[in-house]
Formats: C-alpha cells, structure tokens, sequence
C-alpha cells in the first residue's frame, strides 16, 4: 500500500535530496512538506504546509502519514542566540516527535550529530544530545536517530571557510580509522538514502554514527 511521508527540513541539502528520493519512489504517493515558506516544487505527490515550525502544533490536524523525516538544523553561526538555537535544534524534533506519538505515525528518522551527549559541556552537543534522549522517550516503534559528522554536498552558495574545511577534510578523511572513522565528512546523498533505507527496514530504535550510515548502505547494496 503506498505510503505518506513527512519532511521537516526540505529547504536544506540533505532535506532536499531526501525530498527528491522520495518523489521516485513508488512506495510513496503523498509526501508534505511543512516549513516557513513554499518550496517552488510542483509534483503531484507533494502537499505543501506553510507556518511557523517552532508552533507545531498549529500543523496538529494535517501532521499524519506514515514516516517522518526531520532533516531540521541550524548552526550557531546563522543562529548566536542560544534560547532561539535550543527552539530550532531541540523544541522542533521533540515537537514533531510528540505530534507523531499522538497521530500513530510509527517510524520517524532524525538527523542529530556527530558527539551528540547530553552530559556534554558543548551547548551544541548537548542540545542534540537531550534532543535525542527527549525524542526516545516518546517510544515511537521504529525510531532511527542519525548522527552524521561533517556533511558536504552542493549548498549552491559556499564561503571561502566551508570551502577550505571540506578540503581539508578530505585530505583528513583517510587518516580517520578506527574509533575515529565516525569523524569523517559524509554526503548529504548517503545521509538521505540512509534514512530511507532505514525506514524502509523493519528495524526498530537505533542510533546511527557517521560510520554506520555509509556501512548500513553498503551492506544493503550487497
């Protein structure tokens, strides 16, 4: 039976690419999209909600499918302020998670990070982390949390910072074995056919590190 997918975060890069994955799925025939503005994206498959995302609940009655995908992100550098960062990078997961356990959607795939740990003295890493812990406590069935490191792919626009970290990157990447294979930079593309993989799996809550996404699709392909 074809399903319904959820997208928070379709705006971004991985979000995007998720976005269009899915549209060439036949498993799928409806997938919304909910998010501060209209995408210019005309597909018979896709619903378009605009709104606030930090008000949720607003979206209560038309947030029902059967997966939901949160690609949903900020960073300090576009967000300094720590309480609007927290509302971003914490409130809209658990949020969404919370909208999910209510409307009986039971598979849900959210992009986290790399060191994620609620005990962390790192406000960015503790954010995830208790992001994490708060979204598991919901007890949804199929619960896939994603932890990439960093992720590059075509963003359209780059600064000369980014630029020279991805290089660097991938000069670093081969040295990274190990505990640390998890460190190294990964595509937005793996990301999203990971999280597609996942919810696609019968598989139930898990925590995926950087790592484990790229080995999860190559144990797939095999």
């Amino acid at each position: 039976m074809p399903k319904t997918a959820i997208i928070l975060g379709a705006s971004g890069l991985t979000g995007g690419i998720l976005l269009q994955k899915l549209l060439q799925d036949k498993r799928y025939s409806s997938i919304k999209l909910f998010g501060r503005t209209k995408l210019e994206q005309e597909h018979e498959k896709v619903q378009q909600f605009v709104g606030d995302l930090l008000n949720l609940e607003s979206f209560s009655s038309d947030f029902t499918g059967d997966e939901l995908y949160c690609c949903i992100g900020t960073t300090k550098k576009k967000t300094p302020d720590e309480v609007v960062y927290r509302k971003i990078d914490f409130g809209i997961p658990v949020d969404a998670a919370q909208l999910c356990n209510r409307n009986g959607i039971k598979t849900i795939a959210i992009i986290s990070s790399v060191s994620a740990n609620e005990k962390s003295k790192n406000f960015y890493l503790k954010t995830k982390g208790e992001m994490e812990k708060a979204v598991l406590e919901q007890e949804i069935e199929n619960t896939f949390i994603l932890r990439p490191s960093l992720i590059v792919g075509n963003r359209g626009e780059r600064r000369a910072g980014e630029r020279f970290t991805i290089g660097m990157m991938k000069l670093v990447n081969p040295l990274l074995f190990g505990g640390l294979k998890k460190y190294r930079s990964i595509k937005a593309e793996k990301i999203a056919e990971a999280m597609i993989t996942l919810a696609n799996s019968g598989n139930k809550k898990a925590i995926f590190e950087s790592d484990e996404i790229q080995s999860l699709l190559i144990s797939e392909s095999k």
